[in-house]
């Protein structure tokens, strides 16, 4: 909260040194309803932006659009120097260039048989596989987590193919 000492040097700084100040005043939002009166702050509706269709979308960080470019105007020597400091033993640079080269792999493939799933029980079939696979150090246990995930989710869609074709038919039977 800006109290008043601050408020009050701040007036006399302006009538001292010119527009600079009043413009921070401006910027505060700070309104004085006439001389020897107190400073408050600017007054809004409630619920009511300033900026009521807000930033527009796909507007992009001035500093970032501008280092972008730079980086663009300026990227063969960039590159060349890094190389060149990785050579001479740089190993931030040597960590860099590597990184940018061959990063590091966030998934692999994974060779696994799972049992065919021709309706949702078959899931039990497939969990139990991946189960077998990770006791037996054939599958890490992240890796059939993310296996399981796929073997539910096929198992909901199998289920709601069943669900909907028994549902026809029993649509068919009543129909008769």
């Amino acid at each position: 909260m800006i109290g008043p000492d601050i408020l009050e040097n701040l007036a006399g700084a302006t009538k001292a040194e010119g527009n600079c100040n009043l413009v921070i005043i401006t910027m505060l939002g700070l309104q004085n309803s006439g001389p020897n009166q107190e400073w408050d702050m600017a007054k809004f509706q409630k619920g009511q932006s300033g900026n009521p269709s807000g930033k527009p979308k796909g507007t992009r960080n001035k500093i970032t659009v501008l280092f972008e470019r730079l980086l663009d105007e300026n990227a063969e020597p960039l590159i060349k120097k890094a190389i060149e400091l990785a050579k001479a033993g740089d190993v931030p640079s040597l960590r860099l260039l590597i990184d940018r080269i061959a990063p590091a792999r966030k998934d692999r493939h994974v060779a696994f048989n799972l049992p065919e799933m021709a309706c949702a029980a078959d899931a039990v079939k497939a969990a139990a596989a991946l189960a077998k696979a990770v006791a037996g150090g054939e599958l890490t246990p992240s890796e059939a987590a993310d296996l399981g995930k796929l073997v539910e989710s096929y198992a909901r869609a199998l289920q709601g193919a069943e669900f909907e074709e028994r549902l026809s038919k029993l649509e068919k039977a009543i129909a008769k």
